[in-house]
């Protein structure tokens, strides 16, 4: 076995479309000769955005084509119970966080930790905008050092994710990234974008991207 390809994986834990690459993103995680970088674009992080009947709306409808292309499942329970909450705010900064205070505390679980969030969401009908709800996910998962990071709000934790999207924001400028879910290919010359539709053709279509022939 070679060297692992390191491959950055640009994403908002908020986005349908990056919940709907999540299968392809555990896959990639745990291949042997793929070294995943997750970075946080914040894409969804603050801008005072909140639920109402027409982006409500709007998001069942995009998330139907999203389950429709990639299998993901999107529940009533979301769409009543997230989605139905109307003056509730739509911003990942607390999922955000939440990642990054796993990134220090428990680096290993750091994607599992994101595709149980956007489980949380999309399937068990939880508002993973709210920082308590993210908190007590946390918890009960047994990341009791990420909860109490993300809980503290640590000039720490603060630091370390304002340089994930730092970096994830110069690789989308760089790369004329305008849209995530998208994969940054750092192999033999420049780094380059690969598509993030990539990430819904299955995992063996993928690899012949990613890894050098």
């Amino acid at each position: 076995m070679g060297t692992p390809v390191t491959v950055t994986y640009l994403f908002d834990p908020l986005c349908g479309w990056c919940y709907g690459a999540s299968p392809g993103i555990q896959a990639l995680s745990q291949h042997p000769d793929v070294r995943l970088i997750l970075a946080p674009s914040g894409l969804f992080a603050g801008g005072g955005r909140v639920l109402d009947a027409a982006f409500a709306g709007y998001a069942w409808s995009n998330d139907q084509r999203i389950g429709q292309l990639t299998g993901q499942r999107f529940s009533e329970a979301y769409r009543h119970q997230v989605l139905g909450r109307e003056g509730r705010p739509f911003d990942s900064t607390a999922l955000g966080l939440a990642l990054s205070a796993v990134a220090l505390t428990a680096p290993e679980r750091e994607v599992d930790t994101l595709r149980a969030l956007q489980e949380a969401r999309y399937v068990q009908g939880l508002d993973t905008s709210d920082a308590t709800v993210v908190e007590a996910l946390l918890r009960a998962w047994g990341l009791v050092s990420a909860a109490e990071l993300l809980a503290s709000g640590a000039p720490q934790l603060l630091e370390a994710h304002g340089s994930r999207v730092q970096a994830a924001r110069q690789w989308m400028n760089r790369l004329g990234v305008s849209g995530v879910p998208a994969l940054v290919l750092h192999g033999a010359g420049e780094p380059h974008l690969v598509s993030g539709q990539a990430l819904y053709g299955g995992l063996e279509p993928l690899l012949r991207l990613l890894l050098p022939t």
